[in-house]
């Protein structure tokens, strides 16, 4: 057990579980981890395995609550040191209370997990149909006609000329409504809009192209927005769907088209001649492309949920275990 959790498996144990892990240093100071068997810890992580009667799981959930950065003894590099934590007072309710607690919050963890591996599963079930449909080794029910392998160039518009950049100052005083877009992303919102149209962004440059199997290299808007110089805008050329092209294009290979450099570059020149495969039937398009998006909203609809399960969990730590709010306790027999 490290500073992020489980780091890998030792042949034995020297700590007895359960115990709970605390991220010494790095990306994960201040992070607890809960170990409800024997482990063997990591020199980037304080542990504890002696509660002192306390409820391991509360404890687990109580440190957790603490902002630990107050506390740093390093630099730069963030660390903890266990003489710099050791005084702080904390007030903790009876044992009872501590359990009524700790299955409170592992109800709403559970539910928690519930959701994220939902979601995984769904992005699972995505990434197939994606293989399937978009290389047209699997056809929906309906039809059969002639696939091709097209350019972008000949099957999309480029709109870079609607594209206009706006610093991080003349955007803070153009605080707003209209979505402002960049290569992998709204990145915030102001005052007026260049675009009205159902259309594609695809990074130009600082986009994921090396990680496109897992992180998006397109998205899609509609409606009013604002795009900056950092993601070219395509449009489905008619009588092409938009919404199969932005599918066609959110999990590709392109990195042969990308330049090197400083900074990786796709240029037009590049990106009329990547090549996607299609149904020639526009219809066909459509039913691929909703059968994604169902998917999506299926992703979405989790995800929000997600974060509202994420929300409750704060939440009910805020008040518990704080003693703003008590649970009741059976009294002992």
């Amino acid at each position: 057990m490290g500073s992020a959790g489980v780091n890998g498996y030792h042949d034995r144990a020297i700590a007895p579980g359960p115990g709970v892990v605390l991220g010494r240093s790095g990306a994960s100071f201040g992070r607890a981890h809960y170990c409800a068997s024997d482990f063997w810890p990591h020199n980037t992580a304080l542990y504890v395995t002696d509660f002192r009667g306390n409820y391991p799981r509360y404890i687990y959930y109580l440190l957790s609550s603490i902002d630990f950065s107050r506390h740093n003894s390093g630099g730069a590099q963030q660390s903890l040191n266990r003489n710099f934590i050791a005084s702080i007072v904390l007030n903790v309710p009876s044992f009872e209370e501590q359990v009524s607690i700790a299955d409170a919050l592992d109800d709403t963890m559970n539910q928690i997990d519930l959701l994220e591996h939902s979601i995984v599963k769904k992005q699972a079930i995505k990434q197939g149909m994606m293989q399937q449909l978009l290389t047209g080794k699997t056809r929906l029910p309906g039809f059969r006609g002639r696939l091709s392998e097209r350019e972008l160039g000949d099957v999309a518009t480029i709109l870079d000329n609607l594209r206009v950049p706006l610093s991080a100052t003349q955007r803070a005083g153009r605080s707003g409504r209209f979505p402002y877009c960049g290569a992998n992303g709204v990145l915030d919102y102001i005052d007026d809009f260049m675009i009205d149209d159902d259309v594609v962004l695809l990074a130009e440059d600082g986009g994921n192209f090396d990680q496109w199997a897992t992180r998006p290299i397109a998205y899609r808007m509609k409606g009013k927005i604002w795009v900056n110089n950092h993601a070219h805008v395509l449009k489905a050329t008619q009588p092409g769907d938009t919404g199969f092209l932005f599918y066609a294009l959110e999990h590709k290979d392109i990195t042969p088209f990308i330049s090197s450099g400083t900074r990786s570059k796709l240029t037009r020149w590049e990106l009329v001649r990547i090549k996607i495969l299609m149904p020639d039937d526009v219809n066909e398009q459509r039913a691929i492309a909703q059968a994604l998006s169902d998917i999506d909203g299926e992703v979405g609809t989790l995800e929000s949920r997600l974060s509202k399960a994420r929300d409750i969990k704060t939440g009910m730590m805020q008040q518990l275990l704080t003693g703003r709010t008590r649970l009741p306790v059976e009294a002992a027999s």
